[in-house]
C-alpha cells in the first residue's frame, strides 16, 4: 500500500518516493548529546540467588551482560538499518538486582558529541546486556523475562530534551 505523498514528506527514512533512506545530518550542528534507557530482567527467586552468589555454570553473569551491552552500543550502526555510526564518549551500564521482582533491573546512559541522537545506541545496549543475562542463566531458568525496554530520556538535538514521566535522572 503506497503512502500519501503528503505523510511521506513528514517521514526522515523515506524519499519522495516512499523508498527507505538514510537521513543527511550534514547540515547539523554537532552537539552534545545523551540517551538512557532501560530494560528489566525478572526471574525466579531461585535463579537471582544463583546469580547473587555467583553459583551459575556459565561464570560472571552480570559482568558478562555488561559488557555485551558496551560492545553492542558500538555496533548499533551495522544492527540497526539506516542507524548512523557514531563515536560514543562514555557507555555506562549499570545492572542493579532486585530481590523484590526478584531480577535485575538493566540501565545504559551513552555520551556523544556528533549531529544525531544516541538513542537506539542506549536501547541496544540494555536490550543485548538483557539477552546476554538471559544466556547466562538459562541454563539455570528457561523462563526468565525480559521486560519494559524502553527510552527513559535523551537530551540534545534540534527535536529537544526528553523525559519519560516520574524519571528523575
Amino acid at each position: 500500500m503506497m503512502q500519501d505523498p503528503s505523510e511521506i514528506s513528514s517521514l526522515t527514512h523515506l524519499d519522495s518516493q516512499g523508498q527507505a533512506q538514510m537521513v543527511d545530518v550534514s547540515t547539523k550542528e554537532i552537539t552534545r548529546r545523551q540517551a538512557v534507557a532501560a530494560a528489566r530482567v525478572r526471574m525466579a527467586a531461585t535463579t537471582f540467588e544463583a546469580i547473587e552468589t555467583g553459583n551459575t555454570p556459565k561464570g560472571d553473569v552480570l559482568g558478562t551482560a555488561r559488557i555485551a551491552g558496551i560492545m553492542a552500543a558500538k555496533q548499533t550502526s551495522q544492527l540497526i538499518p539506516l542507524c548512523h555510526p557514531l563515536p560514543l564518549h562514555k557507555v555506562e551500564i549499570q545492572i542493579v538486582p532486585d530481590p523484590q521482582l526478584p531480577g535485575y533491573h538493566i540501565q545504559a546512559s551513552i555520551t556523544t558529541k556528533a549531529e544525531t541522537g544516541v538513542e537506539m545506541e542506549a536501547l541496544t545496549a540494555v536490550s543485548i546486556a538483557a539477552l546476554t543475562l538471559y544466556d547466562m542463566a538459562k541454563g539455570l531458568e528457561k523462563s526468565i523475562q525480559i521486560e519494559s525496554i524502553r527510552l527513559l530520556s535523551k537530551t540534545g538535538g534540534k527535536s529537544g530534551d526528553y523525559r519519560e514521566e516520574g524519571v528523575t535522572r
